[in-house]
């Protein structure tokens, strides 16, 4: 099977080392080298089988070669659409691009996939930045080797920078807290959130602690405002250049959420209020007396489901139940204000931090779309989203990113209504219609991404998604780099996306010289030459 990828105008032009050279990937965990001077391998330990992609390039066109299954999945090159003129792409790097030693992994193989990725057409890169890898081991004490290389790679390579600032840890890959920090989480134990079994949530501190000065005699927010700072003064010289956006983390995995789902193998149920640390406990008294309710402010809902249970299993989510009482209005009022509230402190350091540096600032909501079909929204409240009184529970958040200027990042645009259980009562459509919605309304730019896994019909239901001119979606991040994307079928279909996105036509000379002597860039490496042409 054979489908044609052409990349932009810029894509036509090829370096010449690239023109005369063999890179190649083996994507997995361990670096493995020597097989030639230009080749680097990384070690797949769950396969023995290897698998190529090709990048072929002239002085004057590129191709991309890569063996793929008649049962793979291929886009259908379509028009293309006014609206996905002004729509740029990136595409996110893998989030150990730099270890927790600030060393760059598998260097070699991301400076080719760099490489391959600006020969497609594409705009940019996503660059996670950890608090916990550069912050490691003392207040104050920054180190930013690692993610400096990176950007100079990035800038080498004539792409654009997208910087995610992460104040949260990660557990695929490992990636904790700064040292210091769990340090005092070990002694101090209300700064992590907590369930009403007492289960602490260590990838993410509380959102009752932003103002409280927990943290070595400093607040989160002073802490977060040095990392910014720093940031900035480490980077000015690709600020405004190659670095073009800053992503701030807003909770846990980066989403402007409660951890509602701290087991995240098992999201069949509605998952669960996380009110139950200390300063959580604390604020929600303080709120309870000030209304005249003081027995309310003794901990969170006593008839709400576990993690696993189904929402209707018990009363509090049902039609009628107690979330539609008074005491559920104040409890979600008060549980919701209290991420509102931490976003606008996050987002207003960031807005300050980064005041005249050229660059857009955003924030990354969430799409929980799992019970959405449910008249009370079970997953949106449990991770913090309500507003009472018929009001938008969304509008609220997006008055907040528009007071700071800041862009709102949705995830989940590809995502279907018909690949999802009919059990789960899910409609992630509607729910991304209702947050752009929200967003048009206050004038906040929408930036989209992908799900973290690949969903059947993804690549169009993208593209579908950013034709859609009622709310223009500037910017579009493909999620992530790594041993998935490079197989041949998944690089295969991206690079039909990217043509979709690009439609570029071959111009007279190019395709006069496409007989052209050219060389082969590899992504991957395998028994056998690949062999899907792309142009």
């Amino acid at each position: 099977m054979e489908v044609s990828v052409i990349g932009n105008p810029q894509a036509r032009i090829c370096r010449a080392e690239l023109a005369h050279r063999e890179l190649g990937f083996r994507f997995g965990f361990e670096v493995i080298s020597g097989e030639s001077r230009n080749r680097v391998s990384f070690l797949n330990h769950e396969s023995s089988k290897w698998k190529e992609i090709g990048i072929r390039c002239s002085p004057r066109f590129v191709k991309c070669e890569a063996i793929v299954s008649d049962k793979a999945p291929f886009l259908k090159p379509t028009p293309k659409s006014k609206s996905l003129e002004s729509v740029k792409l990136f595409v996110g790097l893998p989030l150990d691009t730099v270890s927790d030693c600030n060393n760059v992994n598998h260097l070699k193989a991301i400076t080719a996939g760099l490489k391959a990725l600006k020969l497609l057409g594409v705009e940019g890169i996503e660059l996670p930045i950890f608090w916990g890898v550069v912050e490691k081991e003392a207040p104050g004490k920054y180190e930013w080797s690692g993610y400096l290389a990176v950007a100079e790679i990035v800038k080498k390579v004539g792409l654009k920078l997208h910087a995610s600032l992460s104040f949260h840890g990660s557990k695929h890959p490992e990636i904790s807290l700064p040292n210091w920090v769990a340090k005092i989480g070990e002694a101090e134990q209300g700064i992590y959130f907590t369930d009403r079994y007492g289960n602490q949530y260590k990838d993410c501190l509380s959102f009752a602690v932003d103002d409280v000065p927990v943290l070595d005699g400093k607040t989160p927010m002073e802490v977060y405002r040095g990392f910014c700072e720093s940031f900035k003064s480490a980077f000015s010289d690709y600020m405004g250049n190659t670095i073009t956006g800053i992503t701030l983390g807003l909770g846990p995995d980066g989403e402007l959420r409660y951890p509602s789902h701290q087991h995240e193998t098992n999201l069949s149920g509605a998952g669960e209020f996380q009110c139950y640390d200390k300063h959580m406990l604390s604020a929600l008294k303080h709120y309870a007396e000030t209304r005249g309710n003081p027995l309310w402010g003794l901990g969170g809902p006593h008839d709400a489901p576990s993690y696993y249970q189904q929402p209707l299993s018990t009363p509090f989510f049902s039609d009628g139940g107690s979330w539609e009482s008074h005491y559920g209005d104040f409890f979600l009022t008060w549980y919701s204000s209290l991420l509102t509230s931490h976003a606008d402190r996050v987002l207003s350091v960031a807005s300050s931090a980064f005041s005249g540096s050229g660059v857009s600032l955003c924030g990354k909501l969430p799409l929980l779309h799992q019970w959405n079909k449910l008249r009370s929204h079970p997953s949106e409240l449990t991770a913090g989203f309500y507003s009472s009184d018929g009001h938008d529970r969304y509008e609220a958040i997006a008055e907040i990113f528009a007071k700071n200027s800041c862009r709102m990042i949705i995830p989940g645009m590809d995502l279907s209504d018909e690949h999802q259980s009919p059990e789960s009562l899910s409609s992630p459509e509607s729910l991304l219609a209702h947050i752009k919605t929200s967003c048009k309304k206050q004038g906040v730019v929408v930036s989209g991404q992908n799900s973290s896994a690949s969903v059947p019909g993804g690549f169009e239901k993208i593209v579908e998604n950013l034709k859609d001119e009622s709310v223009g979606v500037d910017l579009f991040t493909y999620q992530r780099m790594g041993a998935v994307f490079f197989s041949p079928e998944h690089f295969h279909a991206f690079t039909v996306f990217v043509r979709n996105m690009n439609q570029v036509e071959l111009s007279s000379y190019d395709q006069a010289v496409e007989g052209d002597k050219a060389q082969t860039m590899s992504i991957g490496s395998g028994n056998g030459a690949a062999s899907l042409q792309t142009a």
